[in-house]
């Protein structure tokens, strides 16, 4: 029957559409992106780090231009600390006391395999340039010393 057939054609259709879309969502937020943790700049040593002090001036510089106050991207504040502990739609972007953990410090430092998680993007239309070593290690040390 050609009403059967017809069917049959529209429900593989239907299921291809829905696999391309789900490979599309993952491939966007790519989470099985290998990360060389190896690559990631050792933790500061200086004490008492502090989002006020320390870090503000660092997102400010570097973040705030697409993570403010104003249409942040993905829900992602960080021109305030409780903006950047409350992290994205997705849920949370730091894990206070782990820096290895926190997806924010493994974007900052551009060690994913997966470019499209690097903050800031390359080439973007900013020009705003990648954090420094010494930048990477200082957001390193806030988080670690439990993001305060």
């Amino acid at each position: 029957s050609r009403v059967a057939a017809m069917t049959s054609s529209l429900h593989a259709l239907a299921l291809a559409a829905i696999a391309l879309t789900v490979a599309a969502v993952a491939a966007e937020h790519n989470h099985s992106a290998k990360v060389d943790l190896s690559k990631l700049p050792p933790a500061s040593t200086k004490a008492n780090v502090t989002y006020a002090t320390d870090i503000k001036p660092i997102f400010e510089a570097s973040c705030v231009k697409c993570h403010g106050a104003e249409k942040p991207k993905a829900g992602l504040k960080l021109n305030s600390l409780e903006g950047a502990l409350k992290g994205t739609k997705e849920g949370k972007v730091i894990e206070p006391g782990n820096s290895t953990k926190s997806s924010l410090v493994i974007s900052v430092a551009c060690i994913s395999e997966d470019e499209d998680s690097w903050m800031p993007p390359k080439n973007n239309k900013a020009k705003i340039a990648p954090l420094t070593k010494e930048e990477v290690s200082l957001i390193r040390a806030w988080v670690d010393q439990g993001a305060k």
